[in-house]
């Protein structure tokens, strides 16, 4: 009893400092490249306030930190490349670090680097893994074994490891299983039949193939998958390139997809708008301002514009042309060099001489899989929601916001795939084990399409950690006017998402940096929100945003949805690449002078839609008038059931 007094007595003796926890603070850096904001991680033991110095300069001040780790990140400031030393001082405590910061031009090798091969050596999957690699080595001090193990452990494996990813590789498999039992039951065989009397040339064979996806509007993924493999048999048939076929694939995806106000993309896009607005008090609801922002996205509406318009003056320019003559003339849908992503070829899939073709086996299962996947995004959207008060248009639009759309892909590829396996089975005219041999087939088709989609998601991993677009995104100038921004805007995220191969990572990076400079500029200019200049740059800005970024992604080879245009209809991924950037460019010229300049300066967007529309019409009647002889199915074609246009 008498030594417990004693140490009671010794601590009330001591000053309370003594008593008092030290606090302790440790600090990292993140790899920066030059004109980008470094990031500090900082870890506290206990809740303090801190400065942040950065070659002893004073970059931050009185920061406030809570206990455990603390993402920092330093803006306004402008490192040169080299090593700088990052010093957190608090009153008692201070932490030291180093960090290395490369040339920002560094940031964008890899992406140039694997696009310039693709395009050279016309090996999409070689290209891509030298991108990641050549990323990999500057990440790792330029030492070549480091960097070639954390290819694989540090990039390719997280890309499988995502989730969202593996559900677009299921989803994707699981369709190139369909497609199998679909071609294997006669399915396929039976959709041109039944589309003979009306597929009955080129431009009608075309137009049916533009027409479907409109129809399937909902989903870029679903739509690429559903109409590439469905028309391939016919367009084959009637001399269609299969350039052209991928062309029109991609063209009648994600711009269909883009304009309409229900579909997956539409949560995600209000979701960014929304997040933006509630930050600087904007005064718009963020849905009823996308929709405004559908007749700003110039874009999509010139490309399905430019489709449609191609196909019924029977006119191609450019590598599109040669594809085409080459087809016409040999019957050859594909070069001779060709290398297809996808092998449907084979004869594994073929139905059995003497096979009955209906073809309900094929469109049961592709109704199925649209009609599940929009159920599923009802259901995913819808629970947890209570409707209350809301109409039918904002229920839908709450719906879509909190859908998880990749479910509902899994379950419509899932549904779609036991429809087309069950009904030759009750018809009898595959066994069980023929069923599942044709779907194994169908599967394995796919195998190369997902390798090079792995790749270039790996590629994208390796892009976010050089910081490839902030980099991009710095060299933004600060004293543009308000009204060249949309311009800008649009190019810039044509430039990403073209380096980054991702439409939906263009956005989420642009879309909450763009509004706040939109907001920044137009105030300085003298206008509030709700003003009408104010309102039109910001229309116009977000729909840049947008459509810049599918742009980017509709050219990029390493882009997920030009992989699968390419996949899904049997296409040389190079080739497809080579055929469509013409066009694209073509339209997004248009989109910039004839859509963004002048709608930001005031002429009303329907204006420039009309403009625009008549630009294409009235250039491709041109060529057609006076660009010499057209395209003709030679007579001996005519005998093979391939009628002319």
């Amino acid at each position: 009893m008498r030594q417990l007094f004693l140490l009671v007595a010794l601590l009330l003796a001591l000053p309370q400092s003594a008593l008092a926890v030290t606090p302790d603070i440790a600090v990292e850096a993140h790899f920066s490249v030059s004109s980008t904001s470094p990031k500090l991680t900082i870890h506290s033991s206990t809740g303090l306030r801190a400065d942040v110095l950065i070659d002893g300069e004073r970059v931050a001040e009185n920061v406030r930190l809570k206990k455990g780790s603390n993402e920092v990140e330093i803006t306004d400031v402008r490192l040169t490349s080299g090593t700088h030393q990052v010093l957190v001082r608090s009153a008692n405590v201070q932490a030291t670090t180093s960090f290395n910061t490369l040339p920002g031009w560094l940031s964008i090798m890899p992406p140039i680097i694997a696009i310039a091969l693709a395009l050279l050596f016309r090996d999409v999957l070689l290209a891509l893994f030298l991108g990641i690699f050549s990323g990999a080595l500057i990440l790792n001090g330029w030492n070549p074994f480091a960097a070639f193990g954390r290819t694989v452990d540090t990039f390719i494996v997280p890309a499988l490891a995502d989730s969202d990813h593996a559900a677009i590789l299921v989803f994707t498999t699981l369709l190139g299983g369909m497609v199998g039992l679909v071609t294997k039951s006669g399915g396929t065989h039976g959709i041109v039949e039944l589309l003979k009397p009306y597929a009955t040339n080129r431009r009608r064979g075309q137009l049916a193939t533009w027409a479907m996806g409109l129809v399937v509007f909902f989903d870029d993924y679903a739509n690429t998958l559903i109409v590439g493999p469905t028309m391939r048999p016919i367009t084959d048939r009637l001399r269609i390139s299969r350039e052209k076929l991928a062309y029109i694939v991609d063209s009648t995806a994600a711009p269909v997809v883009c304009l309409f106000p229900i579909s997956t993309w539409v949560g995600f896009e209000i979701g960014l708008i929304g997040d933006a607005f509630k930050q600087l008090d904007i005064p718009y609801d963020a849905y009823s301002f996308f929709v405004a922002s559908i007749p700003y996205r110039f874009y999509p509406v010139f490309a399905l514009v430019m489709v449609v318009t191609l196909i019924s003056l029977r006119r191609d320019f450019g590598p599109m042309r040669r594809a085409e003559a080459r087809t016409i003339d040999t019957g050859k849908v594909l070069d001779d060099d060709a290398k297809p992503i996808a092998d449907y070829s084979s004869d594994e899939v073929e139905p059995a001489e003497g096979t009955v073709t209906r073809a309900r086996n094929a469109l049961l299962p592709i109704a199925t899989v649209a009609l599940m996947a929009v159920v599923g995004l009802y259901l995913t959207g819808s629970s947890g929601l209570e409707r209350g008060e809301a109409g039918w248009l904002e229920w839908i639009r709450l719906v879509l916001d909190n859908a998880d759309s990749y479910k509902a892909l899994l379950w419509a590829s899932l549904s779609g795939v036991m429809v087309a396996l069950l009904l030759p089975l009750f018809q009898r005219i595959l066994t069980l084990s023929e069923g599942i041999g044709a779907m194994v087939s169908g599967c394995k088709a796919m195998f190369m399409a997902l390798m090079v989609l792995t790749m270039a998601w790996s590629l994208s991993a390796v892009c976010d950690g050089l910081q490839t677009a902030p980099y991009m995104v710095a060299q933004v100038s600060d004293s543009m006017s308000p009204a060249w921004l949309p311009a800008f805007t649009f190019i810039l995220a044509a430039a990403i998402a073209f380096a980054t191969g991702s439409s939906w990572g263009t956005m989420a990076i642009l879309e909450p940096l763009v509004i706040p400079i939109c907001h920044s500029l137009s105030l300085a200019a003298g206008f509030e929100p709700t003003s009408e200049p104010y309102t039109i740059w910001m229309l116009a800005s977000v729909a840049s945003v947008l459509t810049g970024s599918v742009w980017g992604d509709h050219c990029s080879p390493i882009s997920d949805t030009t992989i699968l245009s390419s996949m899904a209809s049997g296409c040389d991924h190079i080739a497809h690449v080579r055929t469509q950037i013409p066009y694209a460019l073509c339209a997004g010229g248009l989109a910039i002078f004839v859509g963004s300049i002048p709608a930001a300066r005031g002429l009303s967007p329907w204006v420039s839609l009309g403009l625009g529309v008549l630009v294409i019409v009235g250039g491709i009647w041109a060529l057609q008038r006076f660009g010499g002889q057209e395209n003709e199915i030679p007579a001996e074609a005519m005998a093979d059931g391939a009628d002319g246009d």
